[in-house]
This record gives structure tokens, C-alpha cells and sequence, in this order.
């Protein structure tokens, strides 16, 4: 099985910025594609931003020139640099993987989630 664990949120000032992180463990051969997702109250989930293994990555026009997806692939694990906050981006943040995972006798590909972290921007 794969667990994706997600850190890095919390209450920050409009203006202000944070970086999440999501590390994924297991029985993992190789990590496709990774994302942000984000869910305000009332709201359904919505994409944030994806990256590619080799690094291609794609945007919301909400958080275009303000976050910044990044990961290491040797360590499994996806980053989301938030700068400029504004009150709009307050939700909780969940990472998603497209990953090979590694079975007994083959593997197969699953998409898995994390728990989520909250953020909050104050005005």
C-alpha cells in the first residue's frame, strides 16, 4: 500500500506565504503525476496545480504567478509554494499521486490521496 502525508499548513496573514509538503511511502515502483488539490467550506474540490515526473506543470488561472509545484522524485514527495496569500486561497489543501505500485508478483497503477492540511488566510 502507498500513504501520502501532508505538513506545512496553518494560519498566515494575507500577503504572507507557506510551503506545503507531501512525502508518499510504500510499495511504490514510480510516481507519475502529482497534485494540489484544495476544498473551501461549501465548495467542491478543485484543482490547484500538477506536475509531471519530468517536471511539466499546469496551474489554475486563480493561483498562476502566486504558487509555485515542485517535487524531488528522490524522495517522493511533492512541494506547493504559496506566496502572496489572499483570503480566497483559505481551504484545506490535499496532495494526489498517480503511482506504480509494486505487488508480489507485478504492479499496477492506483491514485491515491493524502488527509489534507489545513490553510487559512487572514485579511
Amino acid at each position: 500500500q502507498v500513504q501520502l502525508v501532508e505538513s506545512g499548513g496553518g494560519l498566515v496573514q494575507a500577503g504572507g506565504s507557506l510551503r506545503l509538503s507531501c512525502a508518499a511511502s510504500g510499495s511504490i515502483l514510480s510516481i507519475n503525476a502529482m497534485a494540489w488539490y484544495r476544498q473551501a467550506p461549501g465548495k467542491q474540490r478543485e484543482l490547484v496545480a500538477t506536475i509531471t515526473s519530468g517536471g511539466s506543470t499546469y496551474y489554475a488561472d486563480s493561483v498562476k504567478g502566486r504558487f509555485t509545484i515542485s517535487r524531488d522524485n528522490a524522495k517522493n514527495t511533492v512541494y506547493l509554494q504559496m506566496n502572496s496569500l489572499i483570503p480566497e486561497d483559505t481551504a484545506v489543501y490535499y496532495c494526489n499521486a498517480n503511482v506504480q505500485v509494486l505487488a508480489i508478483t507485478s504492479s499496477y497503477r492506483a491514485i491515491y490521496w493524502g488527509q489534507g492540511t489545513q490553510v487559512t488566510v487572514s485579511s
